[in-house]
């Protein structure tokens, strides 16, 4: 144990060492995981500084979203000028959008290799979540494991947050190891999604760690809310299309690994694969395993999950380290970069069902941003299973905000997976199955079987009084019905809203 081997300090001792401008990296991913009580104590140091008039903000890089108590309360203490590769939260979204925050929205799995190729520069600190470390610098990790293994090696200075909320058993959940760079890369020897090929913990130099702060409190992630009827109707297109091609053998009887990405419609489609008595039992290759996942795990439906982090609201996380003789064998926790590997991905053949904000009629897919300006959230790990996945399944209701908004456009001003990796897209109004069609047909077949109806004459019209050539569309118009939108506050402004039956 660290208790002898390395000082034990308070948050507020370790945030005084984090300089101005220093490029920070912690632990956590989709709020699993991440350190809590030194970022608290740079927000309140950041506040400080400010009040003397001086300058205090820091380059901030993770594994993913980081929960309220990083991106929330360092954005609101204006501490933060960089960010990367990926953020949720509602304050630092408005001061990345006004550019005050640099933003790196990148593919998850891109980020550790980019660190430490030096790309992003040199990395003062690294402040990481664990059950213990010992002395000669193995790191057990908690509920994520994201790219903690690679700030571990890669930064300057080292703080261990030992947070004692956590069961010691999760390290029997992780297979951890750091991918050596270009050309030293070889392909991930993973065959099953269950398959081990690292070790239970991460290194670091013993050397590099200033001093371990404890703690005793649990991830801040929120139970899911119910799924609307939008998502049940979505995932029960989805499920019926699934058995579809498994009966064709399109899909083999032992069914392919999933791959789910977090919200209701994750949740809805989960929740119709498990009640569907001829969908066989079946393992996920996915990036978080979340509170719904645990059911289906307990009804023998869900046989295995490999994942990055337990994404699960605190009772379920007790529920599953109080059971972890069922759990560990069943669900394995890895590094992102492998977790999202493209190698392994395409030759597990995984399934990929990712929801999006919009898509435009031939199929390609935006997840990141309204009207092409502003972010949401960020690609996250999306687009990397919709470009290397068996087969791609992107989800969105067909309109949103009563009819206002639809999610089925002539162009999408921003683009994150675009045609030729997108196969299958649904809304609530139907699946269109995209495999072996040229544009118009892809067009034809998106408006028909997913724009909502009060659109379908308008994307109909548009195509027709499209410029030809092998892709049709008029650049004068291409984006009319965002700038409608931002204008009158409806993409159709004289559609009379009362008549849209959202139940259609």
């Amino acid at each position: 144990m660290y208790a002898g081997t390395f000082p034990i300090i308070t948050a507020e001792e370790a945030a005084a060492h984090v300089n101005d401008g220093a490029m920070v990296a912690l632990s956590g991913f989709a709020n699993a995981g991440t350190a809590k009580a030194v970022p608290r104590a740079i927000a309140r140091r950041a506040r400080e500084i400010h009040a003397t008039g001086n300058p205090f903000r820091i380059r901030l890089i993770t594994g993913s979203s980081s929960g309220n108590n990083i991106d929330e309360d360092l954005a609101k203490a204006d501490a933060l000028s960089w960010r990367a590769p990926y953020q949720s939260a509602q304050t630092l979204r408005g001061q990345i959008n006004d550019q005050k925050v640099q933003y790196i929205d990148m593919h998850l799995s891109h980020a550790p290799q980019t660190l430490l190729a030096g790309f992003f520069g040199k990395l003062d600190f690294a402040i990481i979540e664990a059950t213990e470390v010992t002395r000669d610098g193995r790191v057990y990790l908690t509920s994520s494991i994201g790219a903690s293994p690679t700030y571990l090696q890669y930064a300057d200075r080292i703080f261990i947050e030992i947070n004692k909320y956590h069961s010691r058993r999760l390290p029997e959940m992780a297979d951890i190891m750091v991918l050596p760079p270009p050309p030293r890369l070889n392909p991930l020897p993973i065959h099953d999604p269950l398959a081990k090929i690292g070790y239970p913990y991460a290194m670091v130099d013993p050397k590099k760690i200033v001093g371990v702060i404890e703690t005793n409190e649990p991830d801040q992630i929120p139970r899911f809310t119910p799924p609307d009827w939008k998502s049940k109707q979505i995932a029960d297109h989805v499920v019926r299309f699934l058995f579809g091609e498994m009966i064709s053998g399109r899909i083999p009887k032992e069914f392919l690994p999933l791959q789910a990405g977090v919200g209701n419609l994750a949740n809805s489609v989960m929740a119709a694969m498990g009640a569907n008595d001829y969908i066989p039992p079946f393992t996920m290759y996915s990036v978080t395993f979340h509170d719904s996942l645990v059911e289906l795990m307990e009804q023998g439906k869900l046989v295995g999950a490999s994942a990055t982090s337990l994404t699960l609201s605190p009772e379920t996380l007790k529920h599953v380290c109080a059971n972890m003789d069922f759990f560990a064998p069943r669900i394995v926790l890895r590094p992102q970069e492998v977790s999202n590997d493209a190698g392994v991905v395409r030759r597990l053949g995984v399934i990929a069902m990712n929801a999006a904000v919009e898509m435009d009629v031939y199929g390609n897919v935006n997840s990141s941003h309204l009207y092409g300006t502003d972010i949401v959230n960020g690609i996250g790990g999306s687009g990397e299973f919709t470009r290397n996945s068996y087969l791609s399944i992107i989800m969105c209701p067909s309109t949103i905000l009563d009819g206002k908004i639809s999610t089925i456009v002539p162009m999408t001003p921003h683009i994150d997976s675009n045609e030729h990796s997108v196969q299958v897209v649904v809304t609530e109004q139907g699946l269109a199955d995209l495999r072996g069609l040229g544009p118009m047909r892809r067009a034809k077949k998106i408006i028909e079987n997913c724009a909502h109806p009060a659109y379908r004459d308008y994307l109909c019209n548009y195509l027709k009084e499209s410029r030809v050539g092998h892709i049709k569309h008029d650049l004068r118009r291409a984006f009319e019905l965002h700038r409608n939108f931002i204008e009158h506050g409806a993409m159709l402004p004289d559609l009379n809203l009362a008549e849209i039956d959202d139940r259609f």
